[in-house]
């Protein structure tokens, strides 16, 4: 027996019968309540995930592979995915609900925003069986393991209300029933050092918005799983049904105008305070991709990274959260994904995928033939690592080499030329530059065409106070844009280059008519209910279940409270209804719900549609909104595409602020197309979403009808791949360079721009330049209902005669609004601590 021996299994045993005791439950808890304290140790130490020898390793471990990707990124190119586009939330959502229906094993959601009462097809009355909350307990019920991470929001500033996700999501399969413990969602960062005594963040966010479906099928791009994002290429304005409120496509919050009123408190959806039957809704354009192939393993190792960081700052002693480790990160490259071995580990080790990854379709063969590289904007605040820009890398190298053109859509744009435009630090604006100095020199005919929103924030009147934070980015906007010598305009003159040849920017807009017939006021006058009760009265109804009592906390007397509201607005929807026959609503009425559809192809024209009333009655219930552009979208030659969650700002860009992740596409499938009237040898996958994005904002699509089930373009990729609806339209606008497209796309711009500012007076508008010429644009009164018609007294066949001209959603952006005014005063809101908040 070697010496010592006997007295080594000796003291083994007797830790083992330790371990069986309270005392030794004692001792563990001990050590984790000293590393917790520990931690406030942190707060005096920003490099203390990277200050030991095993995390140098680490950090040199991931250098090294970002070094040896292009772009830097974490993550390599990667052959043969099959890769389908959606443009707009009708059919991305529709394609999601078809995919999670689908899950065997494992979701994995991280999301900005979720909200579980999103209805992911539509009419909601309809599809109840398809709202998310009810469609992620079926697949846990079956046994599918969920797992969702989503960002904790600073409530002060944002009203998306984590933690009713979370509690809502978990009361789905309580204690005891199917599926327990089958959801875990996990929120992070905390804004507070006592909270779980992990770190803090104020300023940043988690940003992305991307979907695991056992490891086979992601989804990525740039719409949350949330309220206010569904929406169909048309882009009504009007959610009015005097045939019934069970017609209505966006109930309780999803119907929300953030120019009017922004979302108030999430967690209670019945509560909407704005009327449909007085105002519109702000329509949402968004782009996203689902792919199948092997960057889906990259989406994958980022969520199984960010989930382990949030186990390790906040859950690190929960017994709740257990540790994912994935095939092809184990052993010594588990660290690559967060894994950690602590001595007395608190939550299992989890491996993923559930059954080998080798099953999968991609792992057996090219799906498709789309060579794609995911990227990311990530730090230490965010993943735990050191900062990762390949977001910003792979935008700005892909821009500098475009021979043709550059194709923008994005949420912001906020970038500097060089170092001389702080707080602005990424240099995208500069990349934009090069690309047409390079080209004016040349001669060569290159556009950059950025379309974004007219107002980039949400605020209401851009002139009140509580605007200056939306000001400030507008601001930030035009100078990166044209103001001030190191704008991308005057750095381009500066080289002898027209920068008016080659940038050109717009904004998106819609109009539409509540269908407030007179019949629908007889029904609120004899019945002594207003059309919002009956709106609140339906989102109680379809919206409720799961929705009341979903904290952690016992119910109480609140809840009483609760039901005697529900049965109010029953009763008032009941009473609403009895007057139904009475005022002629029995029968079919004549007048559509929205004309948001005259605007596109044949939809027809709005001054020869049905009004069952005096003609001049109806001029007060014309609508317009800009078209808030939400999608993060770069398309550069018909043949490179990117798309995800990043912004054009510093936020997105920098790495260091918000977490972000995106995917880098060019299909090696091309065909014989043409780029300014040469032959030209075109990617299929670039392209033809192009073509669908250009011929939506022209008008030259026809309108979607609501049942998308069978729509090819709303299925996953493993259904079918994109309907290109090709025909006349789709050859029209095949060569993004010809002087034919050009000339219908700024001459639809100029039209569409001057209709709206002749009948509505929307603002922005490039004959504001000072706050006084606001007021003179758009006086401030309570006369008119913002997004009204500005003046009652214009004929009405001429409004209508009017709004037939308008095609497509284009309008100039106003690089002349309040260009004499100062924007951005220093104040409160906006000053040297908050810029970064804005940039």
């Amino acid at each position: 027996m070697a010496p010592g021996g006997g007295d080594s299994r000796m003291f083994a045993g007797l830790r083992d019968k330790l371990k069986a005791t309270n005392l030794y439950d004692a001792k563990v808890g001990a050590i984790h309540l000293k590393n917790k304290v520990g931690k406030f140790g942190n707060l005096i130490n920003a490099n203390h995930r990277h200050d030991e020898e095993h995390e140098k390793a680490t950090d040199d471990k991931r250098t090294k592979i970002g070094e040896s990707h292009r772009f830097e990124s974490f993550a390599p190119e990667r052959d043969g995915n099959k890769i389908k586009w959606y443009v707009d939330g009708q059919d991305y959502f529709y394609a999601v609900s078809v995919a999670l229906e689908k899950a065997k094993e494992t979701i994995y959601i991280e999301d900005w925003w979720l909200s579980p009462e999103l209805f992911l097809r539509r009419p909601p009355y309809f599809n109840q069986e398809w709202r998310l909350d009810q469609v992620l307990k079926r697949r846990a019920e079956a046994g599918v393991k969920i797992y969702i991470v989503v960002y904790k929001e600073v409530a002060q500033a944002v009203s998306c209300n984590s933690a009713h996700t979370k509690h809502a999501l978990h009361a789905l399969c309580p204690e005891g029933s199917p599926g327990y413990g089958n959801i875990t969602v996990l929120r992070h960062p905390d804004h507070n050092v006592f909270e779980n005594a992990g770190d803090m963040t104020f300023y940043w966010a988690h940003h992305e918005k991307f979907i695991v479906i056992d490891y086979e099928m992601a989804f990525i791009g740039g719409l949350d799983l949330c309220f206010g994002r569904w929406d169909s290429r048309q882009h009504p304005c009007a959610d009015v049904h005097p045939a019934g409120v069970q017609n209505e496509m966006f109930p309780g919050q999803d119907f929300n105008n953030n120019r009017i009123l922004d979302f108030q408190s999430v967690e209670d959806w019945k509560s909407n305070e704005l009327s449909k039957a007085d105002f519109g809704r702000m329509p949402w354009h968004d782009v996203a991709m689902c792919l199948v192939g092997d960057c889906v393993y990259d989406i994958a190792e980022h969520f199984v990274l960010r989930w382990n960081f949030v186990k390790r700052d906040k859950y690190k002693r929960s017994e709740k959260v257990d540790w994912l480790t994935m095939t092809g990160r184990e052993g010594e490259n588990e660290d690559l994904v967060a894994v950690q071995r602590p001595k007395h580990p608190v939550g299992e080790y989890i491996h993923h995928p559930l059954s080998p990854l080798e099953n999968r379709s991609w792992a057996q063969g090219h799906q498709g033939t789309v060579h794609a590289q995911i990227v990311r904007s990530s730090a230490d605040w965010s993943s735990g690592i050191l900062t990762e820009h390949s977001i910003q890398n792979a935008y700005s190298e892909t821009i500098r080499n475009a021979q043709h053109y550059v194709y923008i859509e994005n949420q912001f744009f906020i970038t500097a030329t060089g170092e001389e435009q702080a707080p602005i630090h990424n240099t995208i604006g500069r990349a934009i530059v090069d690309a047409c100095v390079k080209a004016g020199k040349e001669g060569r005919k290159f556009r950059v065409i950025i379309v974004i929103p007219a107002v980039p924030g949400f605020a209401g009147d851009l002139r009140d106070d509580a605007a200056a934070g939306t000001r400030a980015i507008m601001d930030y906007q035009y100078k990166s844009i044209h103001r001030g010598e190191h704008s991308i305009f005057e750095q381009i003159k500066k080289e002898g280059v027209d920068p008016r040849q080659h940038i050109f920017i717009f904004n998106l807009r819609s109009y539409d008519r509540l269908n407030k017939t007179p019949a629908m006021v007889q029904q609120e006058e004899k019945s002594g209910v207003k059309y919002q009760d009956v709106q609140r009265a339906e989102a109680e109804e379809i919206m409720a279940e799961g929705v009341h009592s979903t904290t952690d906390q016992k119910p109480t007397l609140g809840d009483a409270t609760d039901n005697d509201e529900k049965e109010r607005l029953m009763d008032a929807k009941r009473r609403f209804e009895a007057q139904r026959v009475e005022v002629g609503l029995d029968k079919e009425v004549t007048s559509t719900d929205s004309i948001a559809a005259t605007a596109m192809l044949n939809g027809g024209k709005v001054s020869e549609l049905r009004w069952d009333d005096d003609l001049e009655k109806e001029k007060e219930n014309f609508i317009q909104e800009e078209l808030y552009i939400h999608g993060k979208l770069l398309i550069v030659d018909d043949r490179i595409v990117i798309c995800g969650s990043s912004n054009i700002n510093d936020r997105s860009q920098l790495g260091v602020h918000d977490s972000e992740l995106s995917i880098v596409m060019e299909d090696y499938n091309t065909f014989d197309s043409t780029m300014d009237g040469q032959p030209f040898k075109a990617g299929h996958h670039a392209a033809t979403l192009r073509r669908l994005l250009w011929r939506e904002h022209l008008g030259l699509l026809p309108a979607q009808p609501v049942d998308a089930s069978e729509d090819p373009n709303a299925q996953p990729a493993d259904v079918c791949p994109n309907d290109i609806m090709e025909g006349p339209e789709y050859e029209f606008v095949a060569d993004p360079m010809s002087d034919q497209v050009w000339n219908m796309w700024t001459g639809n711009a100029d039209t569409n721009t001057q209709i709206f500012r002749h009948l509505f007076r929307a603002d922005p508008d490039d004959n504001i330049k000072t706050f006084d010429d606001y007021e003179a644009f758009l006086p401030r009164h309570n006369k008119f209902k913002q997004g009204h018609l500005h003046d009652p007294f214009m004929p009405a066949q001429e409004v209508r005669e009017k709004l037939d001209q308008i095609k497509g959603h284009l309008v100039w952006m106003p690089l002349d609004f309040l260009r004499d005014a100062p924007m951005a005063e220093k104040g409160l809101q906006v000053n040297a601590y908050t810029e970064s908040i804005y940039t």
